[in-house]
Parts: C-alpha cells; structure tokens; sequence
C-alpha cells in the first residue's frame, strides 16, 4: 500500500517527466496500432471488392448458391464460437472499454486481440452491416493495454495507455487523428486530461502516418467538390437538417435495444443467432446489395447518382433495419460506419425534399448528405464535437467546421431534449446489468483516478474532510493551475480543480459522480 501511494506522488508531482513517457509510449502503441489497422482495413477493403463479384456470378450460375449460402454457415458458426471463447469479443467494443474505464470489467489483451480482429473480419467480410471502427478502437485499446502489462505499468498508467491504444485505433480506422484524439477525451474519458491528451495525441499521430504509408492521404470518403457554406438562408436550412436527421437518429438506440432483447425473447440457440443476419445479407446480397458492408462506398455513391426519393427512403429502412439484425446478433462489429451511412441517407433525402419544395438549390445536395452524417453521429452518440471533426477528416471537407457543428448541435439538441442516451452508455448499462453472461474476469484493483471537480458539483467549494469519500480512498494530491496543493482536510476544493485519487476500480463511478453530480 505505501509503495502504491508513494509512486503515484512520483507521478502526479512529477508530471513532465510522467507526460514524456506517456508520449513516448503513445508512440510505440500507435506503431502496432497502426500496422494492426492497416492489415485490418486491406482484408475488409478485399471483401469490399468480391462481394458484388459473388453475387454477380451466383446469379449467373445460382447452381453454386448451396455452396455460398454453408460457407456463410461456417462463418456463423465461427463467429459463434469466437464470441464463446471471450464475451468481451461482442458487439463494437467500445461499451467494454469504457466499463474498463470505470473499473467494472476486464479483458485478456492478447486473446481479445486475436478474436476480435478474426471475427470482424469474417463477419463484416460476409456483408454483415457493421463497421470497423468499433473492432478498431477495441485492437488499439488491446494493444495499449498490452504494452502497458508488458512493461509492468502501474493500473492506473495502464488506463491511460489503454485509451491512447483506443483513440489510435480509431484514428488508424478513418485516417482521422483529431477525431481519435477528441473521442478520448469527449467520448471515453469525458475528462480534458493532459495525460490523456498525450499519450492520445502520439499514438493516434503515429497510427495515422502508419496507415497513411500503405493507403496513401485521400480521405475516406470520396465527395468530389463541396461547396462551401457562406450564405445566411443556407444556414436556416442547416438547422432543419440537424433537426430532421436528429430525429431519425433517435429511432436508432431504441430498435437497437429492442432488437437485443428480440434475440433474447426468440429464444435461439446462441450457435443460431450469427447465422440470422448472415442468411438474411445472401437474401439482400441479391435484392439490396447496396446495404451490405459498412456501407462507405454507399456514401461515395450517394454523391455521383441520381436516386429516387422512394429508393433512398428503401435504402434508409433497408440499412437501418439489417444494421439492427446484424448488431442484435452480438457478433464482433461496430455501429460507427452504419449510422454514418444512415445520416449520409438521411441528408440525401432532406435535399431531395428541400429541391423538390424549391427551398434549396441541387448543388447544396452533396453539402446535405456529409451533414446528414455528422448530425446522426451526434443524435446517436451525443458526442457531436467528436462527429464533426471526425466528418470533416472523413471528407477532406476542412472550410466546413462552422456548419459541420452548427448541424450537429441541432441534432444534439434534439436528442437531448427527448431524453435519448447515448448509445454506448446505454449498451455499456445493458452490459453491466446482464454481466453475469459476459466471461470477464473482474478482479479488484488499486487504481489513481484523475478527476476534474465540475462546476456546481458535490466537491466545488466544499473541505476535503467534508466529503464522503468511497470507503478505502486517499485523496493523493489537487492541482489548480500549475500549482500543486497539498490535500489536506482543510483544503476548500474549487471548479477546475485536477483531484488524484487512490482508491479501489470499483469506485471509479462513484467518485466521477462526485466530481460531476450537482450538490443538491
């Protein structure tokens, strides 16, 4: 215990020389990162390419239809079995790094790193609509978490590493550096941590000019020229956008629920339940291609065709309904790259809308579909700093910031004035309340938490001693500004305050509710 405490005051006291080996890390992570990313994104991109060719020949020669539809049922029942293996292999990812986060769940870095990257590959591969970047952020935080083992990093240095490893994923994923820095820390952490921010910052730079080496710089998205907002009644037409696609986003985290409690109700063998949206993508393999995949070059060809308004309203019920299928499943796949698609559709309709009523001129079509995209983002993760930036590395589309937030604080607004949760929290509180079928191994640690005393919280303006800490926790030292205090009981805590506490994983909420929580 005191060598514990004694080495999170080196650190926290000592924080330049803390900073340069977080940077220093962050580099090695987004190395590994960047190279795991990199193989990841070939193969799926390999299957973005022979899917269509598959069918196209099936129906040609639907004589080989047999053979297609067992090999997608050996896919299914590998992917059943990896999700056996390790529970933490589930779904995106994202909800279990941020119940790591919290102290509440653990994971076998190196185990997870193998299944997760194999079962998203065969899953998405398959025409399931899922995205990489879930799988993507989970391979980063795996290899964070591993060279933070590897090394004996302390608990609390390994969650930092961890969240380097996630945001590198991320940013290795969609050739977006800033976004991964600032889902770290608007997403994950919730918390402007400068240690965050720098081991965040090395790993997503590195990870990014490593896939940039085999994939070049052109963004994800192709949208050709884009012309730039500068007109007041296009800005009008703006907050309708985000407002009409913050109000399809909100249909998203409900029937995704819905559809995880459907698998549970139908009562499936779990071997059966991959093999659902794997059988139903042969079915749209043939009826709605377009749907299968992630759907990025679904979002390139919104740009160059002409659809019908009938047609895209099928594209967003066709996607939106097989997304929710595939993830309902609890294959490995993530929901990143599908609501971006849904938000991309979502836009094309509001144009063809605004055209048809003469409100809004064709050339604004392309501007509608990349807000559509960061306005659902925004709606459904409700993290809509994250969803700009992130559109605007995707797109290439950097004279757009302006409008990029305007939109998705519209849809943010909307979701947040119906009460909507964010996505991953509320997977994350569905996960933990069913924990007892999800293999972790849970074990209790001695963890430095950072915290950051919110305004009008139950720590500003109260004395240390005044405080109900959670059974077991050493406030270990307060910095406001570049000063260091020390914590004694008499210490009045103030707004902005950096607090480091001591204290057992399990009470890492608890003592996040106290930082942000209003004192009633």
């Amino acid at each position: 215990m005191t060598n514990k405490i004694e080495t999170a005051m080196r650190i926290f006291t000592e924080p330049r020389h803390f900073k340069l080996r977080l940077f220093l890390e962050g580099n090695i992570i987004g190395i590994f990162t960047g190279l795991t990313i990199a193989l990841f994104r070939y193969l799926l991109e390999l299957s973005e390419d022979y899917t269509p060719l598959i069918y196209g020949w099936l129906r040609n020669d639907p004589a080989w239809l047999p053979v297609w539809i067992f090999a997608l049922l050996v896919v299914g029942w590998l992917l059943y079995r990896i999700v056996q293996k390790d529970g933490m292999t589930s779904g995106s990812g994202i909800p279990q790094l941020k119940g790591m986060l919290l102290g509440r769940m653990d994971m076998d870095w190196a185990r997870v790193l193998v299944l997760k990257f194999t079962g998203a590959v065969l899953g998405i591969g398959a025409g399931l609509s899922l995205g990489r970047e879930g799988p993507s952020v989970q391979l980063g935080a795996c290899i964070g978490q591993g060279v933070g083992r590897v090394t004996k990093r302390s608990f609390a240095e390994n969650h930092y590493l961890l969240t380097a490893g996630a945001g590198a994923g991320l940013a290795a994923a969609f050739n977006a550096p800033l976004a991964g820095v600032i889902f770290c820390l608007e997403e994950l952490t919730k918390n402007f941590s400068p240690f965050v921010l720098m081991g965040s910052i090395a790993a997503a730079v590195t990870a990014t000019t490593v896939t940039q080496y085999f994939f070049g710089m052109e963004p994800v998205f192709h949208m050709g020229e884009i012309p730039v907002v500068a007109t007041g009644s296009i800005y009008a037409l703006l907050i309708a956008l985000g407002a009409f696609v913050g109000l399809l986003g909100l249909a998203f985290n409900r029937m995704l629920t819905r559809s995880l409690d459907g698998y549970d109700k139908a009562r499936l063998p779990h071997w059966a339940k991959p093999m659902v949206p794997l059988l139903l993508a042969c079915v749209l393999g043939f009826a709605l291609p377009q749907v299968l995949g992630g759907g990025s070059r679904l979002v390139d060809a919104l740009v160059v065709t002409d659809y019908s308004l009938l047609f895209l309203v099928i594209l967003l019920l066709g996607k939106f309904f097989f997304t929710m299928v595939c993830f309902g499943s609890g294959v490995p796949g993530g929901i990143f790259l599908p609501m971006l698609v849904l938000g991309s559709v979502g836009g094309a309709i509001f144009a063809k809308l605004a055209v048809a009523a003469g409100v809004m001129e064709p050339v604004w079509t392309v501007n509608c579909i990349i807000f559509g995209m960061a306005a659902y983002f925004a709606a459904v993760v409700k993290s809509p700093v994250t969803g700009a930036v992130l559109i605007m590395e995707m797109t290439g589309s950097f004279d757009h910031m302006l409008a990029l937030i305007l939109v998705s604080m519209t849809a943010y607004l909307v979701a947040d004035l119906t009460n909507s949760e964010p996505v991953y929290d509320m997977l994350l509180n569905r996960s933990l309340a069913l924990r007892t079928r999800i293999e972790t191994a849970v074990r209790r640690h001695r963890i430095m938490s950072e915290l950051i005393v919110g305004m009008g919280s139950q720590l500003d303006g109260a004395l240390v001693r005044e405080i109900c800490w959670p059974a077991g926790s050493l406030l270990v030292n307060v910095r406001r500004g570049g000063e260091e205090l020390a914590p004694n009981g008499s210490l009045q805590l103030r707004e902005g305050d950096y607090l480091y506490v001591l204290s057992d994983d399990v009470h890492r909420a608890a003592l996040e509710s106290l930082a942000l929580e209003k004192s009633s």
